[in-house]
Order: C-alpha cells, then sequence, then structure tokens
C-alpha cells in the first residue's frame, strides 16, 4: 500500500500545468488508486496563473481541494511564491530554475531544482520543461514508475498530436534523470 500524496502544480497558463497533472493522474488510474484531478486557471488563460491539485490514494478522497501539498511543482516565481509556505514538513518541492530564479529555502523540505525550460530547449522539446519536472518529481517521490508515467503519457496526448508522445516519453526521462541542485 502506497503513502497517499496530495501534489500541487503551478505556474503561467500555457505551461501545460493542467496536462502535467493529467500525467500524474492517469498513471495513479493505471495504479489502481483513487484519484482526483482539479485544475484552476484564471480568466486571461495563457500568461495568466494556472495551477492543479492531484490526490493519489489507496483509500477514498475525501477533498479534492489541495491545502497542504506532500509535493509541489513550482514552473514560475509567483507560483512558488504563493504555495512554498503551504507545503507540508518532509514534502517534496520541484523548481524549474530556469524560470523561478533563486528562491528562498525552507530548511524542512526537500528541494530539487531542475532547469527545465532550458532543457527543454536544449532537448528540442520546447514546450515540454512541464514533463520534465513530472519526470523528477516520479523519481523524487515514486508516486508511480516510469513505464506506467509512459502508459500515461499515451493516455493523455490526444490522438491529433500523436506524433508528440515520443517527445513527451523523452522529457519524462530527461527529469528522472537529471541531478538536481539547491536554488
Amino acid at each position: 500500500m502506497a503513502q497517499p500524496l496530495n501534489i500541487m502544480l503551478a505556474g503561467f497558463g500555457g505551461q501545460g500545468i493542467l496536462f502535467a497533472g493529467k500525467i500524474i493522474a492517469y498513471a495513479g488510474l493505471i495504479d489502481e488508486r483513487e484519484v482526483s484531478w482539479l485544475p484552476s486557471y484564471g480568466p486571461e488563460m495563457r500568461g495568466g496563473t494556472a495551477n492543479c491539485s492531484v490526490c493519489l490514494s489507496d483509500e477514498p478522497i475525501g477533498s479534492p481541494l489541495v491545502t497542504e501539498p506532500d509535493a509541489l511543482i513550482a514552473m514560475n516565481l509567483p507560483s512558488y511564491e504563493r504555495f512554498i509556505d503551504d507545503v507540508v514538513p518532509g514534502g517534496v518541492v520541484v523548481v524549474d530554475s530556469s524560470m523561478v530564479g533563486a528562491c528562498t529555502m525552507r530548511h524542512d523540505i526537500e528541494y530539487y531544482t531542475v532547469p527545465a525550460t532550458s532543457l527543454a530547449e536544449e532537448n528540442g522539446l520546447k514546450g515540454l520543461a512541464n514533463v520534465i519536472c513530472v519526470g523528477k518529481l516520479l523519481e523524487a517521490t515514486g508516486f508511480s514508475t516510469e513505464e506506467v508515467c509512459k502508459q500515461a503519457i499515451d493516455k493523455s496526448v490526444p490522438a491529433s498530436k500523436a506524433q508528440l508522445k515520443d517527445a513527451n516519453k523523452r522529457a519524462l526521462e530527461i527529469g528522472e534523470a537529471w541531478t538536481a541542485s539547491v536554488c
């Protein structure tokens, strides 16, 4: 039986926050766990705020709203600043250091900084920084397995964009393999 995991993913609209949450949620479904996926975004969509709560559990989930995340993916500085104090002690934080820059650290949580936006561009995977961050979260928390997450990518990528499945899987692998540094 796996530990329940409440995850908050946050960034600007257009960074693929909801899609990243969908990959994690599908992985939970494939693993036959209880899952909730709750998107939230500002009215301006692209460029506005976007966040997504994902809960994974072996027991029924009481509320899909994540107010005290066990894990946080922050893809920009405003999102980092908004949610960092909500992460539970002992929690895990994955930061896209390309977009967040220097950040104030807490000493009671695990940090993984990944220059995800830069890594995506350097590897010809522009727009897949979100999946790189999911890969690092997978490696840091073990919320599922790489194989299951790749199946989740197959489920999450729409048929009209099927040509992007392999790129998403590559981004996941890059995130898993990244040796994170400290902010």
